[in-house]
């Protein structure tokens, strides 16, 4: 317990630095108010609250040797929980668009992504995320539980709740609005990877080997994290429950839940050059 307590209080140091680092530098440097400054704030926003709404109470638990959660403290973990994660990939979604607006059409740029199309899409994520963290908390929550009150997780995750229920139409909905959410976030990633490719053939054309190295090493670990987010918590939340274990879960939970956030201000932001200027200053 103490050894998770550590390293979750080392991983939550480490995103709450960056991200209010981040925060501090777009908010205070003029030459960051930009679209992608922009989606950068939202996203840094995005990542404190994923790390804020599990991590801390995680912790408190290992140093408390305590196990519990309230009811309404779980059902409130579950909402925020949801409502960050989507939102954040839906921004991160929204940033690919961006960045192949800037590489592909840059003669665009400022008709595609004026100030009050950045505002729309960022509204629109944080709407989406809202909307569907509301309909999942409502579902999960209205279900009978009357197979005890333990959850296998450091955290209040949907899966294990429904495990708990013994409501076969209450379950049946909620698994379909799973899959949906996870159709939706397979598009999102279809389409990240088309724009990744446009974005590859266009560099591929740039003579200079220094551009290659640039955009490869930029897209590349975007790319990644993107690709680990979507694949474990797909497989979190699709997985038949006969393969299901508390090691395997839980390191499943961690890679979806607390890895990206807190890798996400180092690939996508301390390596934009500006930004690092900002944070000199």
């Amino acid at each position: 317990q103490l050894l998770h307590c550590w390293l979750f209080l080392g991983i939550s140091l480490t995103a709450l630095l960056a991200n209010g680092l981040i925060l501090s530098a777009v908010a205070c440097d003029h030459h960051l108010h930009t679209p992608m400054g922009f989606f950068l704030l939202n996203l840094s926003l995005t990542d404190l609250g994923c790390i804020c709404t599990t991590v801390p109470k995680a912790m408190h638990n290992s140093l408390r040797d305590n196990t519990t959660i309230s009811y309404m403290g779980c059902a409130a973990q579950v909402f925020f929980f949801v409502f960050f994660i989507l939102a954040e990939y839906y921004l991160l979604t929204t940033m690919c668009y961006d960045r192949y607006v800037a590489i592909c059409k840059p003669l665009h740029y400022g008709t595609l992504l004026g100030s009050r199309a950045c505002a729309h899409m960022a509204a629109a994520a944080w709407a989406s995320g809202f909307l569907y963290a509301l309909l999942h908390t409502a579902n999960t929550f209205s279900l009978p539980l009357c197979q005890g009150n333990a959850l296998g997780q450091f955290f209040c995750e949907i899966p294990h709740i429904l495990k708990l229920s013994c409501s076969h139409s209450g379950y049946l909905r909620e698994i379909g609005l799973i899959v949906v959410s996870a159709c939706l976030l397979f598009g999102c990633f279809v389409f990240i990877v088309f724009s990744y490719v446009q974005i590859f053939r266009a560099v591929l054309r740039i003579p200079s080997q220094q551009g290659w190295h640039k955009a490869f090493s930029t897209c590349l670990p975007h790319l990644a994290v993107v690709f680990l987010f979507i694949s474990t918590v797909m497989f979190a939340y699709l997985k038949s429950p006969l393969i299901s274990s508390p090691s395997l879960d839980l390191a499943l939970s961690v890679l979806y839940s607390v890895v990206p956030p807190s890798l996400n201000p180092c690939i996508y932001s301390l390596r934009n050059q500006e930004l690092k200027d900002a944070l000199r200053k």
